[in-house]
Parts: C-alpha cells; structure tokens; sequence
C-alpha cells in the first residue's frame, strides 16, 4: 500500500515536474525571493514584494504598495465575500492611485499575476504549511503558491487506510475553512485525494461538486495507468492550463438569496472551450495561420483539424443533459468577449423559446463577472435590430423567431456585416435551424459574416444534414456514460407505467399529426392560439377517472421506493389543467402532503400563469422569486418539499 507521506512525495514530484519549486513547510528558510516571516501570514510576503514591482513598472511605490496592501486583506462580510473580492482582483487587476511623471494622479490596474506568461511568475509548492488562527494551528499538506499567495490547498490521504477516504479529506478541508478564514480568503480550488480516487471543488461546494478530473490536454482520457492524483496535477496545475482556469473558468453565483457559490469548470466544459474557442477564430476568419497547405485547410496542433478558414461553422458542443451545458455556454461567452483576437465581438444568443431564453438569461445574468458587462433580452424584432446594430461589443439573447422579417416571403435587412459576432444556439439539433426555409436563412441575411456554434444535449443524427450545414462538425463530445461514470448525472432507468386510454373509435382525437413540428419553433402566444387542435387530446389524456388511477399509481410507487431509497420526484404533465387536478387527486389520497403556504406539505404544482387563469389555479401560480426559492428547496436533499407537478422543464 502507497503510505500517506509517499503519496504527498509523489505528489511533490509530478509538481517540480511541472517546474514548481519545493519549499519544506516550516523548514522554510529565506531563499532567493524570501519566505514568511510567521505562521500568521499565509501570505509570502517577500515574493509577493517582487512580483507587484516586477509586474507594474508603471506605478509609484505608494500605488504598488496600495496594491499590496488591497490584495492580502480583501473585502467582504464572510469568508465567502471576501473570496470573490480577492479573485476578481487577482484577475482583473488591483485599481490604485499611481503619480505620472509629470505629477498628475490617474487610477490604474495594477497586475498581480502575469496570466499571459504563465513562466513570468513565480511557482511554489509547500508541504505541511503551519497556519495559525483563531487559537488553532493547522498544517495542510500541500498548499500552491503563485507570486507568494496561496491560490490550492491540497489535502491527501493513505489509500491503505479504510476510514480515510477522499470525503475525511474533504471534511478535513471544512474544517480548516471554518478555522481558518484567512488561508481561504485567498483560495481558488481544493483538491482531495487519496492517490488513486481525486477531487477537486472549491470552496463553497458540497460533496457532490467536488468532481475527478480525467484528463491532462485536450478531451482524450487519460491512461488508466496514471493515479488519479498525477493526472489532476499534471492536467490542472500545468502553468498555463492553471492560470486559464483560474481566469476564465471560476464564476460566483447568486442564486437570489443572497449567497454566493464559487463554482469551477469540470474537465469537459474547460477542454471544450478551449476547442471552440480555437474554431471560433478560424470561422471568423480572425486567425490565419497554421494552414495545411496540401488540404487547405487551417489546423492547429493542439486540438483538431478545423474547416475551412472562414466558413463562419464553428461547429457543435454536445454535453449530455445534466452536464452543466449553461455554464458551459456561458464559459465560452466570456472567453470569446475576452479573446483579443476577436476585437470585442458581439455574442447573440439563440434559443427557440421563451422559456429557454429566460432560463439562459438567468444564467448567463449571474455570471456578469465573466462576460464583463450585463447581458440584454430582446424584446421584439425592433429591439433585436437596435441591440444589433452596434459597432462593437454586447451580448444579446433573442428567439430565433425575432429573426423573421416583417412580412413573410420578404428579405431580412442586413444588420451587421462584421466578423466578429458569434451567434451561440441552444439545442442545435431543432429543425428550424435549416437554410431553406427556416430562420436560419433570415439570421444570415441579418448577419452575413456572422459565426455559427451550437450547442445541444442529445447526439445529432448523421443524417442531419440541416444542423451541420448551419454549425459544422462535434467538436466536443461528453456523452451520457461518461457523464454518469464522473458523477455528474446519475443514472437514468426507465420503468414503463402506463395508464392506458381505453377510447371508442367516436371518442379518439383527430389531431394533426405534424402538430409538433410545426408549433416548435413558434413563440409562446401563437401556441396558445394553436392548441384547439390538441384540446380533445388533453381532455382525454387528464379526465377525472384517468387522473385517479395515475394519482394511485404515483402514490403507491412512491410510497414504495421511500420505503427503500430516499429522493424525490418530478411529475411532467400535458397541460396546467391536468397539472392542477393531478394536484388535487394527489391530496385528497395523501391530504398531509399538500398545504396552502409553500413552507406547508411535500407536494408543490410549478407553473407560470396570470391573473386572468381560472380562480383554482391561482394558489399555484408564483412570482420568478416563490419559483426560484421552491428550485433551491428542490435541489436540497434534507428539505421536504419532495414531490413536484410541472408542465415545462424545470431543473432539468
């Protein structure tokens, strides 16, 4: 059995591998850039000094000062606040006061690590590093340093040893953040590891969120004969891959409450980027080097050949649903606005309903530190035009139904003829996405030079010729059993429970069988007016004797798996109506699980509606806040909300 102390050996040697210079812990003694001077200071200060100098010529000694100062102590009512305030300073740069020459005062972002020459910092890694705080003395096994701050914490365990797993580590590291708020002030990721089982996560996450890291370059797996421990650090702490993740791949959100959670890309949303970033480049004709000359095609070593230079398809990323497709998105987003070659593009983003486009909104609104300015909603076609119509820079979220022209058969107006706008389109695979006759077509007259990316959780068909005509090629690819083999969805089984519709010839609907196809891509009000074609399909589908034997059904089979396994469960129904009534079946059989009050009972309906909705509906229509808190009490598995009524996606 690997012995703890040779696993943290180990774990030293892949990181001087990597170039990092190893320091003792306590035995640390000045060096050629200094040490720190006591176990209060989780900080090298002397490093520090240099790098703030070295990186900021420009300023005043009082304004690097400043920066030092701003960036050991910064701001914030919890730990968790002050984590935020310190990362956005370590990335975005300290704001100071600096002296020019000529004795004006002028603000100025003073650097605190050089994230475009990874080599133009200073590496270290530190092994039993006492800090003191609180009262307590504690010595994480390995902590990270860049430019003397303490950016990883790593703690390891012996394999050998049954009760230390990868989770006493983690707890390990919960106690350490609560003991030690300064050490965790200042740190970007957590790392727990056995050797062979590895995590990584950050500060604010649970147990679940702390995922293995499977790769070292590119999306390709690595050997299973490499410890999972050396694939993370060689994979993760390689200087430049760190330093981008650090930059453009950790996101606060707020989920409404008012409480922050630090999160960071897993492997395939990182990898995945980086890749559609190179192909962006090439599709916009913004990159042209690396041309294969006898292919002409353009390619770049460290990913994959792309298409042809400029033919505006970047291509498409299918992440498996569950998988954090939205941060992915909105990763890549924030990339692209930041990539210097792009010259602040324009960035649309693409759905085919409001829903959706609410939804990625949301997401995409809270992660305004990544995109470096708020994103807009579309309200209409004529707002469309107007938030595209711009020299430069935005980020836009619209229907692709607002890419319509105003009479049908007509041309769309050219908006914009700049290269640099990617338009980012969710679920990639719908069939309105064509050049024939669908919205596509009006989206390249609108934007001619515009760059296509897609986006989709479920696999396009080799046939589906319309989507790649449009996007191009996968260029990542994170398919449903790699994503229930790292935990990051669980495994799906299927049941069938049918409650059967036992119908004379005279009762069976007569409902368009294209209904479907042709509703998809049309806004919400349009297929409000549409649904007299299916109304006899609902009224049978939720009549009183069937909704009771679904209600039975539900009851029991839920009764039964709780006896068995803990969860809860999600109810996807035809219509609200049925919704409503499947409520009231429920509760009459199991009257303790409803309640008039959201705090009351397990049994919850999730609907949008309005004043204007029938007077029994009312009690489950809710404000986008009641929503958002009752998604928050869903996702908690101690909570006792525990069953949900829905018509559209949600939480999924």
């Amino acid at each position: 059995m690997i012995a703890e102390s040779l696993v943290e050996s180990a774990a030293i040697d892949w990181f001087t591998a990597l170039g990092y210079q190893y320091v003792g812990g306590d035995a640390m003694v000045p060096g050629p850039v200094g040490w720190r001077r006591s176990h209060e200071e989780v900080v090298l200060m002397s490093p520090l000094e240099v790098w703030i100098e070295r990186l900021n010529p420009n300023l005043d000694p009082g304004a690097q000062l400043e920066a030092l100062r701003k960036i050991t102590r910064p701001e914030g009512a919890d730990t968790v606040a002050r984590n935020r305030d310190f990362h956005l300073k370590l990335v975005n740069g300290v704001t100071v006061e600096t002296q020019t020459v000529s004795g004006a005062i002028r603000g100025a972002q003073a650097k605190i690590i050089d994230f475009d020459h990874p080599s133009n910092n200073d590496w270290i890694v530190a092994n039993q590093f006492t800090v003191a705080e609180n009262g307590k003395h504690r010595r994480p096994d390995l902590v990270v340093f860049v430019n003397g701050l303490p950016l990883a914490v790593i703690e390891l365990k012996n394999p050998g040893n049954y009760d230390a797993t990868v989770w006493s580590a983690w707890q390990q590291l919960r106690t350490y953040r609560a003991e030690l708020p300064t050490l965790f002030s200042m740190n970007e990721l957590l790392v727990v590891s056995d050797g062979i089982e590895t995590r990584v996560g950050t500060l604010t996450a649970g147990k679940e969120w702390f995922k293995p890291w499977r790769t070292i370059e590119g999306e390709k797996l690595a050997p299973k004969t490499k410890l999972g421990l050396q694939v993370l650090i060689e994979g993760v702490f390689q200087k430049e891959r760190f330093l981008d993740l650090l930059r453009n791949f950790i996101v606060f959100e707020d989920d409404g409450s008012g409480q922050l959670a630090k999160k960071v890309a897993g492997y395939h949303q990182f990898h995945a980027v980086r890749a559609a970033v190179t192909e962006t480049r090439r599709a916009a004709k913004m990159q042209e080097t690396l041309i294969d000359a006898a292919e002409e095609r353009w390619v770049d070593p460290r990913w994959r050949s792309g298409g042809e230079l400029g033919d505006r398809r970047i291509g498409v990323v299918w992440h498996t649903q569950g998988s954090g497709k939205s941060l992915t998105m909105a990763f890549y987003a924030g990339v692209i606005i930041g990539d210097l070659m792009m010259g602040n593009p324009t960035v649309v983003v693409l759905t085919d309903r409001n829903d959706l486009d609410n939804q990625l909104f949301a997401t995409f609104s809270r992660c305004q530190d990544l995109l470096r300015q708020p994103p807009t909603q579309a309200e209409s076609r004529a707002d469309l035009r107007r938030k595209l119509s711009v020299e430069s820079g935005g980020v836009v979220f619209t229907t692709i139904q607002k890419f319509f022209p105003d009479q049908r058969g007509d041309t769309h107006p050219t908006l914009s003829e700049r290269r640099n706008i990617v338009v980012i389109a969710d679920e990639a695979h719908r069939s309105q996405y064509d050049f024939v006759d669908g919205f596509a077509r009006h989206m390249r007259d609108a934007l001619p030079r515009a760059s296509f990316i897609g986006f989709t959780g479920t696999p396009i068909e080799l046939q589906d010729a319309n989507t790649r005509a449009v996007f191009g090629d996968h260029i990542s690819i994170y398919d449903i059993s790699r994503s229930v083999e790292d935990g990051a969805t669980v495994p799906i089984y299927y049941e069938s429970r049918l409650a059967k519709l036992e119908l004379d010839e005279s009762e069976r609907p007569r409902i368009d069988p294209s209904f479907e196809e042709v509703t998809e891509g049309q806004e919400v009000g349009r297929i409000e007016k549409l649904k007299t074609k299916w109304a006899q399909l609902e009224a049978i589908v939720g009549t009183e004797k069937r909704l009771k034997l679904v209600a039975e059904d539900i009851v029991r089979h839920f009764e039964e798996r709780m006896e068995v396994l803990e969860g809860k469960a999600m109810v996807v129904c035809m219509s609200r109506r049925i919704c409503v009534d499947l409520y009231r079946e429920l509760t009459r059989l199991r009257p303790q699980w409803g309640g008039e009050e959201d705090e009351q009972g397990s049994l919850k309906v999730v609907m949008t509606g309005s004043a204007s909705d029938p007077v029994e509906w009312q009690p489950h229509i809710r404000a986008k806040a009641q929503r958002e808190t009752l998604a928050k009490r869903f996702r908690d598995p101690d909570d006792h909300f525990q069953i949900v009524l829905v018509r559209d996606m949600w939480l999924t």
